[in-house]
């Protein structure tokens, strides 16, 4: 796992290159190759949703069988420990450590040197016009 310690600026955001700590992985946000199974019906919604974002997350490109394998048993802890008449605080640390181990966080992420990179969303059309041209349209002008 990566270091410890406050969570690394991304690589935009850095001033200073003094130390060689090499460049971080940058990657389109995909999704990966592994095969996703589908989640338990019986899980809490809160651990399926969990479950289903991995698939279509960033990270989930570097994700191996191995890894699907984790993330459909941490799920199944957080929805046993979300179905309980008691909280298990302890349960819960677990989890979420693993949920870092499968880099589910920007924090995590940096750490481990990867970061997303978002693709720009509709700059072709201002909203604006896309708004008017609708509004016309409707109207039959």
């Amino acid at each position: 796992m990566g270091a410890r310690g406050p969570v690394p600026k991304r690589s935009t955001e850095r001033r200073r290159r003094n130390k060689d700590g090499g460049e971080p992985v940058s990657a389109a946000s995909a999704p990966g190759t592994a095969e996703w199974p589908e989640p338990d019906a019986g899980w809490h919604a809160i651990a399926r949703d969990w479950y289903c974002s991995l698939s279509t997350s960033g990270q989930a490109q570097f994700y191996e069988p191995s890894d699907v394998a984790t993330a459909r048993y941490v799920a199944e802890a957080m929805s046993r420990n979300l179905a309980a008449g008691r909280f298990s605080a302890q349960l819960f640390a677990a989890v979420s450590s693993a949920m870092t181990e499968l880099l589910t966080t920007e924090g995590a992420r940096r750490r481990v040197r990867i970061e997303l990179e978002r693709e720009p969303v509709g700059q072709e059309t201002p909203a604006g016009v896309t708004a008017i041209a609708h509004y016309r349209a409707a109207l039959g002008a």
